[in-house]
């Protein structure tokens, strides 16, 4: 019978997701003595994973649940499969994308902070900051209180299955799309093109794996390659846009931002990027939905069924991801 690890803090509810014939282990976020477990569904914190795989016996599989597993890689024992839950996650990420999108676009993180005060005058602030974004651009009458997106490019780094969702939510509202992945396909550019396709998106999302590839990935010459006033939109890991580039950027006017992951992270009180202008920041909450634990317990079901019939395992992470 297959021993199933399970973190016990996991909604008894979706232990009926998995499968029987198996035998199902809970496990304390402390654990205090072994336990012999072969198939391990990995809490979502790397502190939590850390403190229990010291204390599991037999270990064959660790099944994550989350997309990307470079916190797992480090602790991996020798010989164990990987699994990474890439898929699991996909509308929660895609739809914080597109809201990211809408509400920079729409200047709600400055109409925010008016909210706050009390001061309904102070919306004249928002013409101030589309001048700022677009130098040399005429005050209009009526004036200009927010933007759209509707006719303007979007450039999606790493085209996989969220890249794909978000281009599939963001069509309505009328925008191109020019599609970059690790290697070039039909309608794909490759990452090595990056440099000659920044300077024509009006917003830039960056929903790639963390690997040594990606780190850096955006740093001070890719955001001075971007449009004057163009949207970054981070929604893969904070290490990918060099943060220092990222607050001069910012603090020069060049671009606007938002973003779900920092680096460093979590962001320690009074970090710059706090109190940095033009820029939307949530606290790595994109996936953190109800349905989170949820799509990650129906994908390691689905992955220990695979162990009970004896079917190659999906996911498994070969290199960095």
């Amino acid at each position: 019978m297959l021993k199933v690890g399970v973190p016990e803090s996991v909604d008894p509810d979706l232990h009926r997701l998995l499968p029987e014939g198996i035998s199902l282990e809970l496990l304390p976020l402390q654990p205090t003595q072994p336990v012999e477990v072969e198939f391990w569904i990995a809490p979502p914190w790397s502190g939590q994973a850390q403190r229990q795989l010291p204390f599991l016996r037999g270990l064959k599989v660790i099944q994550s649940t989350l997309a990307g597993v470079d916190q797992l890689l480090k602790i991996r024992p020798p010989g164990v499969i990987l699994c990474d839950a890439r898929g699991a996650h996909t509308i929660p990420t895609a739809e914080w994308t597109v809201a990211a999108v809408l509400a920079s676009t729409k200047y709600f993180p400055l109409f925010g902070k008016l909210q706050q005060a009390g001061i309904w005058a102070r919306r004249k602030e928002a013409e101030d900051l589309y001048h700022t974004l677009h130098p040399g651009a005429k005050r209009l009458y009526p004036p200009v209180l927010c933007d759209e997106i509707h006719g303007r490019q979007v450039l999606i780094v790493g085209y996989g299955a969220i890249g794909q969702a978000i281009e599939q939510r963001l069509q309505p509202f009328g925008v191109s799309f020019v599609r970059v992945a690790r290697t070039a396909r039909e309608g794909v550019h490759s990452v090595d093109e990056l440099a000659e396709l920044l300077p024509t998106a009006d917003v830039v999302i960056l929903i790639v794996p963390f690997t040594s590839e990606t780190t850096g990935m955006i740093g001070a010459r890719e955001l001075a390659l971007m449009k004057q006033g163009a949207l970054l939109i981070n929604a893969a890991r904070g290490p990918v846009v060099n943060t220092e580039a990222l607050l001069a950027a910012l603090k020069a006017g060049r671009i606007m931002a938002a973003i779900d992951v920092t680096d460093p992270e979590p962001l320690p009180d009074g970090h710059p990027l706090w109190t940095a202008p033009n820029l939307l920041i949530t606290p790595h909450v994109a996936a953190s939905t109800p349905m989170f634990m949820v799509r990650a317990m129906q994908f390691a079901a689905s992955q220990i069924n695979r162990c009970l019939r004896r079917k190659p395992l999906e996911n498994v992470v070969i290199g960095e991801y």
